[in-house]
């Protein structure tokens, strides 16, 4: 009999260490667990540590609540001056109501298919209304936290906090970025072309305002070389003829080497002359002396 006790108890024991194993469940830091008894959700653990809960007709379900990344592809929005670009965002969010958020969506991957409808449909909505040089401004900040706003108040209704939406990515349409491209090509190659011709004109204005001065310069040289000039030969006379108011003959001795030397160079012409050509004088019979006063 009391073999048979012992081996009840045994069996008693074993039931209620495996009933408390079934019943006994831990939350991570980083989980919220939602309480499901007989599909029906009955609680949040949201604290961590070890929690407990009703054999058979309770089940759990974990979310995770830190912060997630629903990064969405690109997409074409048509901008307020009918401007195409690419534009591809992210967004940042965290499970805040796991009841609410187990109600409306159930998963995480439903979740994110609604919240990039919900970021789409806001982005096109919001940026439909503003221009691409406003985009390219500071009032894109202003746009995205327009977007923000929008999907967080959405979101509250998936049991969902959005603490930010921003672009991660805003460029033109590849056939438009060509356009672009070769309009601003043609454009720095008209500034170019408008640049050489102002350079040209002022290389010519340069060069005509360098031979104006070169030309005055040399008028003025020529001027004064001829007043130079001049005034050394009327020097030059004065002194020939104080010369020959004093020794008459060596004048005239002087003014016949200064022919002799001019007619006989390299550059002039033959001369024939006869032996007794007045041009042979002083050849024949040199200076004649001074006579003694």
């Amino acid at each position: 009999m009391s073999r048979s006790f012992k081996w009840l108890g045994l069996g008693v024991v074993s039931v209620a260490l495996w009933g408390l194993a079934a019943s006994a469940y831990v939350v991570d830091e980083a989980q919220q667990a939602l309480i499901i008894r007989f599909g029906a959700p009955m609680g949040v653990a949201g604290e961590p540590g070890l929690k407990f809960k009703v054999p058979f007709s309770d089940s759990l379900v974990f979310y995770d609540s830190r912060l997630q990344t629903l990064a969405s592809s690109s997409e074409q929005v048509i901008l307020g001056d009918q401007k195409r670009i690419e534009v591809a965002t992210y967004t940042r969010f965290r499970i805040s109501d796991p009841l609410r958020f187990y109600q409306a969506v159930g998963t995480l991957e439903q979740a994110n298919a609604q919240l990039t409808q919900m970021v789409s449909s806001s982005l096109r909505r919001t940026l439909g209304e503003i221009s691409l040089r406003s985009l390219l401004s500071a009032s894109r900040q202003q746009a995205v936290s327009v977007i923000e706003r929008d999907v967080a108040d959405k979101a509250r209704a998936l049991g969902v906090e959005v603490t930010e939406v921003r672009l991660h990515r805003a460029d033109l349409p590849l056939e438009a970025s060509q356009a672009i491209y070769e309009r601003m090509k043609s454009e720095r190659q008209r500034e170019a072309k408008e640049l050489r011709a102002q350079g040209f004109e002022w290389a010519q204005q340069i060069q005509a305002k360098a031979d104006r001065d070169r030309t005055v310069l040399l008028s003025e040289v020529q001027r004064q070389s001829a007043i130079t000039h001049g005034e050394a030969d009327a020097e030059a006379n004065q002194i020939l003829s104080a010369a020959f108011s004093k020794d008459p003959e060596f004048y005239r001795l002087y003014r016949s080497l200064q022919t002799y030397r001019q007619s006989m160079a390299e550059s002039q012409p033959m001369l024939v002359l006869t032996p007794d050509a007045e041009f042979l004088k002083q050849f024949r019979h040199g200076p004649t002396a001074q006579r003694a006063q």
